[in-house]
């Protein structure tokens, strides 16, 4: 996020020779190839910037730098409209672009398709990654060979397409819990910030906890909700209290002792504060492998080590919901 180093362009526009031009050209083509169906961005020639709004000089003068956008859906499209002159979003049948050479990529897909979109990605260009989905993305970053990447924990909800974003304030977080890391966090941060919305920079542990929290936040909503026949979150957080708090505490003791670190006195009262305010949000255990299936791999070792289950009330909720099955492993 906040390294001097800027990495060489992906792509030159002017070729130096023909043989050079005609590499270029094969190379954006395979790009294509290697993105699953989800999420190809190979075919067709690089979308053209569009036109400068009112304000966006001035924002880049504050940290914002011209970037690509990943995905043009709810979030890729509310990046692009607090960005600056020079954003390229990149939809299905996109090229990758030669401009903007340097800066942020921020991918706003799936995660399912993150290995395609890395893939896809000039091997010079791949440090300017910057991931913004929910779970632990952490082992697949190191499998990237990414493990510096730079990741937001994004608390920012968009009703739909085209409407403004609302920030992640609550009344225990006055000031919001958007969280960013690594090399371009501080530029995602000015993003936010020249849309009036907050964004804070961690590093090391304190990204961790923060990383840590939120992980535990869609979990344990998500699968109480589940347990519930689906209800709201709003719902979880009115109805279902008791029992979400006992999840909290175990998955929040659980993620502690594996990563090592301690969180602040009071998880449940921000997770809950949250909660109530994207109340309307509705609830169901998915991408288990990104999200509770981290938790279930903990339960899974200790078991496998003659020890007893961390998270016995997680492991009975998603063997109720029939997500895994009495003894099965991840």
């Amino acid at each position: 996020l906040l390294s001097a180093l800027t990495p060489p362009p992906c792509l030159t526009t002017v070729p130096r020779n023909h043989s050079a031009h005609t590499a270029q050209k094969t190379r954006r083509k395979m790009f294509a190839l290697l993105l699953p169906p989800a999420l190809s961005l190979l075919a067709g020639s690089a979308p053209s910037p569009a036109a400068p709004r009112a304000g966006r000089g001035a924002r880049m003068a504050g940290g914002d730098v011209p970037s690509i956008i990943v995905g043009g859906g709810r979030i890729g499209s509310a990046l692009k409209e607090l960005g600056v002159e020079g954003d390229v979003v990149l939809r299905r049948g996109d090229a990758f672009p030669a401009t903007p050479a340097s800066g942020p990529i921020y991918v706003t897909t799936r995660n399912d398709d993150l290995a395609g979109v890395v893939a896809a990605t000039p091997p010079e260009r791949r440090q300017d990654l910057v991931f913004m989905q929910n779970g632990m993305l952490g082992e697949f970053l190191e499998e990237q060979g990414l493990p510096d990447a730079t990741q937001v924990l994004l608390y920012l909800a968009v009703a739909k397409l085209g409407e403004p974003p609302i920030d992640g304030i609550t009344d225990t977080n006055p000031d919001g819990l958007t969280t960013a890391k690594g090399r371009w966090a501080e530029a995602f941060r000015a993003r936010l910030a020249g849309g009036g919305l907050t964004c804070h920079v961690k590093q090391g542990d304190e990204y961790t906890k923060a990383m840590l929290e939120k992980h535990v936040w869609i979990c344990a909503f998500m699968v109480t909700g589940a347990l519930h026949g689906g209800v709201t979150v709003g719902e979880v957080e009115s109805a279902h209290a008791s029992q979400l708090r006992a999840l909290v505490d175990e998955l929040c003791a659980a993620g502690e002792a594996a990563l090592g670190v301690r969180l602040e006195p009071g998880a449940f009262e921000r997770l809950a504060a949250y909660g109530r305010s994207v109340a309307h949000f509705p609830t169901a255990v998915k991408e288990f492998e990104w999200r509770n299936g981290w938790f279930h791999k903990i339960s899974q070792r200790a078991l496998a080590e003659g020890r007893p289950d961390p998270l016995p009330l997680h492991t009975a909720a998603l063997q109720e919901l029939g997500v895994v099955k009495e003894g099965a492993r991840v």
